[in-house]
């Protein structure tokens, strides 16, 4: 018993960390947009941890570890009560309890709806996006976890995702790049077809929240041991932390020579990047390889960028290359670099084509309904005015001066 104790303390303490990173993809959202745009940002992201938590409790959790089921799609069981072992060491082998493994796995299912409000800030009608939140984390996001983590299809040809490079980045990254796809770029993002900058109004912050959520991934990383084993939880943070360095590390540099300056935002989401990349084997892979994954991921993150506005398609904080191209890198990665010989790579790239394959369809699918019935773009007088004003009435930084006389 003290040892359930032990590893379920660990595993609420890792809960907490994710919780966290919610504050962390906040402040690196509203920092690397407009000042005007604020509290819809941060409205977004209280109701996507908010409505998610409650969607994983209603019909999440069931679906996402459905136990006996063909493999696919489980059933919708409403609400959950726990298992007659579920507080003792017979569960999960005692590792923790079936309600710290739900907290645990609740939090990360808010997360692929995170990544998707970054890609479409400063334009996107709050309603829309609020509808498809409830839908694809309340229903997506869990039918496609069980494929791999509930003991699906996937989990039986091998695929092997650690945290969820795939199953919780790449699936927001897809839904990311759907949306702006159909959404379309922010009013002046574009010139002559040219990308112009459109500077983010607090980069202090924005430098704030990836440090929060490096410091998240402790949590996101460490609590996917499912337990407080010692040796597996240290590699795993070690891994986890010398792949974020080494993301950033070469983003910057690789910034430097293509573009010829030091470019914070550039760096802050190599380090993005490296943590994205080495989620999918932290546990199966020597502090080497995940130096050389972060590297990768580091470098992925530059042309990236550079890609996506060629492509036309706007993305304010990069998170269709850090969670879509990395979230995929890293996938693959395992097949490449892992040390379990039981790890191939045409397994990673089955479960890599299988989650765009569901991801695309039905962020597609939502997303255009929603275009069709009710518009999912703001009116070009609120977007050049800001959408705190127009759809939430407030300021997020209230004017005190003294009025002259």
């Amino acid at each position: 018993m003290e040892l359930l104790t032990t590893n379920n303390v660990w595993m609420m303490i890792c809960t907490a960390l994710v919780f966290f990173m919610h504050a962390g993809f906040a402040f690196l959202e509203i920092g690397l947009t407009r000042q005007k745009n604020t509290i819809n940002i941060l409205f977004k992201n209280i109701f996507i941890i908010t409505a998610g938590l409650l969607l994983y409790y209603l019909v999440g959790f069931n679906l996402m570890y459905p136990g006996e089921f063909n493999g696919y799609l489980g059933s919708i069981v409403p609400g959950i009560a726990p298992p007659e072992n579920g507080m003792t060491p017979e569960y999960a082998d005692g590792g923790y309890t079936w309600w710290t493994d739900f907290l645990f796995q609740g939090m990360f299912a808010a997360t692929a709806a995170t990544i998707v409000s970054g890609a479409v800030a400063e334009r996107i009608k709050i309603g829309p996006f609020m509808i498809f939140t409830v839908i694809y984390v309340g229903l997506i996001y869990p039918i496609a976890g069980s494929w791999k983590w509930g003991g699906g299809f996937l989990d039986e040809l091998g695929f092997y995702d650690f945290a969820g490079s795939t199953l919780v980045h790449s699936v927001g990254g897809w839904a990311a790049l759907v949306a702006v796809c159909l959404l379309g770029p922010r009013i002046g993002k574009f010139k002559d077809g040219k990308p112009q900058a459109i500077p983010g109004h607090n980069i202090p912050l924005a430098t704030a929240g990836v440090l929060i959520l490096w410091l998240g991934w402790f949590g996101f990383n460490g609590g996917s041991v499912l337990s407080a084993d010692p040796e597996l939880t240290s590699i795993t943070l070690v891994t986890t932390c010398l792949a974020a360095a080494a993301g950033g590390i070469v983003a910057a540099l690789v910034s430097f020579l293509k573009f010829k300056n030091l470019d914070l935002t550039m760096f802050l989401n190599g380090i993005l990047g490296g943590l994205v990349g080495i989620t999918a084997g932290a546990d199966v892979m020597t502090p080497e390889s995940a130096i050389l994954i972060g590297a990768i991921a580091g470098a992925l993150i530059v042309f990236a960028v550079s890609f996506i506005d060629r492509l036309r398609l706007d993305d304010p904080v990069g998170a269709i290359a850090v969670h879509l191209v990395c979230g995929m890198w890293g996938t693959l990665a395992v097949g490449i670099f892992s040390t379990n010989p039981d790890h191939n790579f045409m397994a990673q790239l089955t479960g890599v084509a299988a989650y765009a394959a569901i991801c695309v369809v039905s962020a597609f699918l939502i997303i255009f309904t929603l275009k069709k019935l009710v518009g999912i773009r703001v009116s070009e007088k609120e977007e050049l005015e800001g959408l705190d004003a127009h759809e939430h009435g407030m300021d997020a930084y209230a004017d005190f001066r003294m009025n002259e006389h």
